[in-house]
């Protein structure tokens, strides 16, 4: 069984590295730009005019500026959602470059992804601990009774709320321990986390994804899968701290530790 939950590991770190490394993967990205910031439309290093305009950002441009949208040359004014998808499927492009709109707390901004930049030109691989059955426990979810939104520092300085669902508890090293998380979508939870290697030895927090609890709330909880978050991978990446109660005092020598 350990031989088997091993091979699982090392194809699911293969894939992990291919996502992050891939043209368009968060090592791509070189600039998040709040509207806000720029009240005359101009954006660095982007061409055409981005304002705010409600529920939707309204692009103009000319078409000899070079832009794309929907992959058809683009002159004009049109107005965009939030993407949903990929990078890779933005609306907007520059050439190989895309531009994804995005929207924080009613704050709209735009991504810049180029698979040409210099952070993955550079890429080595993750610096990784070998997969390790210690580190996999059996955890319990304890839904709040209404949800709760905590505001937390996040990586580029301000401060925003993190919605959280519930409590994971799990015993490690012979000790009761929790984490708040978030409930997503498909049902899995999301735990972002600090312990005592963080910033000695790992990144200064991580991302952790259990798998949907079932009907009586149990779940595994596997910190050879502990995540590096987006923001080890590239500057301008919004990315929460680990809300109160969420720095584990123990050492969890597993998962993605740092770039290489």
């Amino acid at each position: 069984m350990t031989t088997d939950a091993s091979e699982d590991w090392r194809r699911w770190h293969e894939r992990r590295v291919a996502t992050v490394s891939a043209p368009y993967g968060p090592l791509a990205l070189i600039g998040t730009h709040w509207l806000e910031d720029y009240p005359d439309g101009r954006l660095p290093d982007i061409p055409g005019s981005w304002r705010a305009d409600g529920d939707a950002v309204v692009l103009t441009a000319a078409e000899p500026d070079g832009l794309t949208v929907d992959g058809r040359p683009f002159g004009g004014e049109v107005r965009l959602a939030a993407d949903q998808g990929p990078a890779s499927e933005a609306r907007v492009a520059h050439g190989e470059r895309r531009q994804v709109v995005l929207v924080r707390e009613g704050a709209w901004g735009v991504r810049d992804f180029d698979p040409k930049s210099s952070a993955r030109r550079a890429f080595g691989g993750l610096r990784v601990t070998p997969f390790d059955p210690r580190w996999v426990v059996p955890g319990r979810f304890t839904p709040y009774g209404t949800g709760r939104t905590v505001r937390v520092p996040n990586a580029d300085g301000r401060e925003r709320g993190l919605g959280l669902a519930g409590e994971l508890a799990f015993v490690l090293e012979g000790r009761e321990r929790t984490l708040q998380v978030t409930l997503r979508d498909d049902g899995s939870l999301w735990a972002v986390f600090a312990d005592a290697t963080s910033g000695n030895g790992s990144y200064r927090f991580r991302f952790l994804y259990p798998a949907a609890p079932d009907a009586e709330g149990l779940t595994t909880v596997d910190f050879n899968r502990a995540l590096l978050p987006p923001c080890a991978f590239a500057d301008h990446f919004v990315c929460p701290f680990p809300p109160p109660g969420n720095t584990l005092d123990t050492g969890i020598a597993a998962g993605e530790r740092a770039l290489v």
